[in-house]
């Protein structure tokens, strides 16, 4: 393949990727404003079911009145400690699911092998100097450097907006991923794959601290940015978590592209991330209930 034609595949894969995340972030906005505009009468007709079911209900709270009102209690949907409390709860409870499966996997060295290093050898083509110099780039979006200023500003901006509930959280959010990732890196101790690029990384790969980073960092300050913004400014949230997620997913791709990390290691990365990102989640919204 001759420079030309090397330099002409980048440019037409740079811009298929952004016309595509353009198109997702089209499609999905449609969508959401959609949701947004219609999930009250969808609610409105659920009500008269529930009321319904008000005689069985009856009957199960004298049978078993401290079961019944337990049960009540975690799904009253105004305080933080009923139905938000469950569902994070439950989405934990998902996450840590799915890190065991994903070990499983990976402890059978079998399946998982096998797609990590044919996903590798689809990306091997599709490698080019413009493509990986602009990812080199955008990977450091997830290095430590970057990920401690980011931190430390965001800390910052935070005490300065007098949301200090929102600080302890980030911190733990950081610390917690941070240490999970490294306590897996050595207990795993999985061998890179060979380095494809000149971007290189020292120790073990599983899982990606890039990743789990990410995440954690970028995803609490797209919660802490739409948390109070007001009910009508759906758009407004929309964008920030999506161009959140986009952030997220670059960097998770951008190992993978350059041949440092396996996918599953970006995906445990990211399983990672998210679980110490519910946590922090649950920790801001129990100092917030607390505080009013």
């Amino acid at each position: 393949m001759t420079m030309g034609t090397s330099q002409l595949h980048s440019w037409l894969l740079l811009g298929f990727g952004i016309g595509l995340v353009f198109g997702i972030r089209w499609l999905a906005l449609r969508v959401v404003m959609l949701m947004a505009s219609g999930w009250r009468p969808v609610l409105g007709k659920l009500t008269p079911h529930w009321r319904r079911t008000r005689p069985l209900r009856a009957w199960v709270e004298t049978r078993i009145p401290r079961t019944y009102s337990f049960a009540r209690n975690r799904f009253q949907p105004r305080p933080f400690t009923g139905l938000p409390l469950t569902l994070l709860t439950g989405a934990l409870a998902y996450v840590f699911l799915l890190m065991g499966g994903l070990i499983e996997e990976l402890l059978e060295a079998t399946e998982l092998h096998a797609f990590d290093q044919g996903f590798n050898a689809v990306l091997q083509p599709l490698r080019t100097p413009l493509l990986v110099g602009l990812f080199a780039w955008l990977t450091d979006l997830g290095g430590s450097a970057v990920l401690v200023g980011v931190t430390f500003v965001s800390t910052g901006f935070l005490w300065a907006d007098r949301r200090s509930q929102f600080i302890l959280p980030l911190w733990v959010a950081v610390a917690g991923s941070q240490l999970t990732t490294w306590l897996g890196k050595f207990a795993f101790n999985r061998d890179r794959p060979e380095f494809e690029t000149f971007v290189t990384a020292p120790y073990a790969s599983f899982p990606s601290g890039h990743a789990t980073a990410a995440m954690a960092v970028y995803g609490f300050i797209a919660y802490a940015l739409v948390r109070d913004l007001s009910g009508s400014r759906t758009r407004e949230r929309f964008e920030v978590i999506f161009w959140s997620l986009v952030i997220i997913g670059t960097t998770g791709f951008s190992r993978v592209y350059l041949g440092v990390h396996y996918a599953s290691d970006v995906a445990m990365g990211f399983l990672v991330g998210l679980f110490w990102l519910l946590v922090a989640f649950t920790l801001t919204e129990y100092q917030r209930a607390n505080r009013n």
